[in-house]
């Protein structure tokens, strides 16, 4: 029960509301000895009540599990924050303007950490006109490819996706000095400066 709701973030949640025991257990129609019972410890909320949960005390099931509520300290909103999490199951890519919590398939994703590329990820970065085309020699077989690459400036974030057989590269339309990013499935993320 390491990952389930705790009887002190319930009662801290539902405090922070200034809401009584008997008010919560009005709006999840349960008894206000229910709620007594989760708060103290001696019992649990079934998991077809944490979302009713979340709700009435407004915070997110994520966040009624880790006990706090999850404020958002990015407020310059600088792109170059930015975070990337990758799926090992399926492959799914979130992004994320800063620090946050996700899960998919069951697991929840740690925001990577972006590396400089070694030999084995050297990227080419070449302006063409208004666009910069990126390409590397690495391989794209079905178990070693790479998956996406993205170009982010101060203001903005563009992802390509890429798939295994097909080509290393991926054309971004130049809006100036910024990060290119690139994942490889076993390697993880690198990262090289843009100022072409």
């Amino acid at each position: 029960m390491d990952h389930y709701v705790t009887g002190a973030a319930i009662r801290a949640l539902r405090e922070k509301r200034s809401m009584t025991q008997a008010e919560l257990a009005a709006q999840l129609c349960v008894s206000d000895k229910a709620v007594s019972k989760w708060e103290t410890g001696r019992g649990f909320p079934d998991v077809s009540l944490l979302e009713p949960l979340s709700r009435a005390l407004r915070v997110s099931v994520a966040e009624l599990l880790c006990g706090q509520a999850i404020v958002n300290a990015n407020r310059a909103a600088n792109m170059l924050k930015s975070r990337f999490s990758v799926c090992p199951v399926c492959g799914n890519v979130v992004f994320a303007r800063g620090d946050a919590l996700f899960s998919c398939c069951g697991i929840q994703l740690p925001a990577l950490e972006a590396e400089e590329p070694d030999p084995a990820h050297a990227v080419s970065v070449e302006r063409v006109e208004d666009e910069i085309f990126v390409s590397l020699d690495h391989p794209m077989s079905k178990t070693h490819f790479l998956s996406f690459a993205a170009y982010m400036t101060p203001d903005r974030c563009e992802i390509i996706a890429l798939y295994p057989e097909g080509a290393a590269e991926a054309r971004f339309f130049f809006r100036g000095s910024g990060w290119l990013y690139i994942y490889c499935n076993q390697h993880g993320l690198f990262r090289r400066r843009v100022s072409v």
